[in-house]
């Protein structure tokens, strides 16, 4: 299969990466001082659960022409920069399936306006990580495979034939019918974690110790999955549901302040929160859209948030980059 990965951080190195030395015909479009590093050291992958560095060929691009000619498209950019790229997406009408692996909250309809239903994969990426210079290390997560779905919740044959790629590739694969509820379930959960992660100074294991951090966490998520079931938003996968509106709160303050006490908690959110507070603005800008009439009190969720907007002043405040083509509402998500 001719794939292009549209996007080189972390993930898109590391899909393009693994795809590659699974057989598959890989192109890896990269720009600035990402495709300088490509170019001068190639593609370092490093997998930190089975300590292994690999360094498989890829072919490096700059651009997708209209012309060109991929069986698939894998577009893995966060969830600010989709805008952007979706106009140089649609200029090329070869393609028959892009496949996004990302962040989103604001529904399939802006994808599918610019490329066709038929060409729209949904998806999120079952892995997390950070670039090191030019090396990319990272982990694959056990309780999150690479999921897709379809746009319309048929299980199609083109989109058994991307999970197949991928398995190839050592991906494990989930296909949900419910893939857009399952996203917006996500960027909940994950601007919550990324909130909690920048309030306790950037660190995990700091969040895992501090008292009141992960119970108001739990209490975070908890407020803001209520919030999506009523605007009629299913949570998925169902197990997020039984762990935090299910069960009593005690049992899911544990299993959080465990997991973020591990180290490899601050590769896959600590180190993605620290390099993703645009995308987070993003989320939550969304999000706050999305749950603007939901009846639910969210004092948690919408402390939690103002955390992430905190964090972005004061990236600005010392000369960091930060995208801030949509911000928080400071008065919260409602009117």
């Amino acid at each position: 299969m001719r794939i292009l990965v549209f996007g080189a951080g972390v993930l898109g190195s590391v899909y393009a990466g693994r795809l590659a030395a699974a057989g598959q015909n890989v192109a890896l479009l990269a720009r600035g001082r990402r495709l300088e590093q490509l170019r001068r050291y190639g593609l370092i992958l490093l997998d930190e659960a089975a300590g292994r560095e690999t360094r498989p060929h890829i072919t490096l691009v700059e651009e997708l022409r209209p012309t060109d000619d991929y069986d698939l498209v894998v577009v893995i950019v966060r969830a600010e920069q989709v805008a952007n790229a979706l106009p140089l997406l649609a200029t090329n009408q070869r393609v028959p399936s892009f496949l996004f692996l990302h962040n989103r909250a604001s529904g399939p309809e802006t994808l599918i306006e610019a490329l066709g239903q038929e060409r729209v994969l949904l998806g999120f990426p079952g892995a997390g990580g950070a670039l090191d210079d030019a090396r990319a290390r990272y982990r694959l997560i056990p309780q999150q495979k690479t999921t897709l779905g379809e746009p319309d919740r048929r299980i199609t044959p083109r989109m058994r034939r991307v999970a197949a790629v991928l398995r190839a590739a050592g991906f494990p694969v989930a296909i949900s019918r419910r893939m857009d509820a399952w996203l917006k379930t996500h960027a909940a959960f994950v601007t919550v974690i990324a909130g909690a992660i920048y309030a306790a100074g950037g660190s995990c294991a700091a969040l895992a110790q501090d008292p009141s951090g992960v119970p108001q966490l739990v209490r975070a998520v908890c407020q803001a999955f209520r919030a999506l079931r009523a605007v009629r938003t299913p949570i998925e996968p169902r197990k997020l549901a039984a762990l935090f509106l299910w069960l009593p709160l005690p049992v899911p303050i544990a299993y959080w302040r465990r997991y973020l006490g591990r180290p490899e908690a601050e590769l896959i959110f600590a180190r993605h929160a620290d390099a993703a507070v645009g995308e987070m603005l993003e989320l939550v800008s969304e999000l706050q859209k999305l749950m603007r009439d939901a009846p639910i009190l969210t004092p948690d969720l919408d402390t939690t948030w103002a955390a992430i907007e905190q964090r972005a002043r004061a990236q600005i405040v010392t000369g960091e980059n930060v995208n801030f083509a949509t911000a928080i509402d400071p008065a919260g998500r409602r009117p």
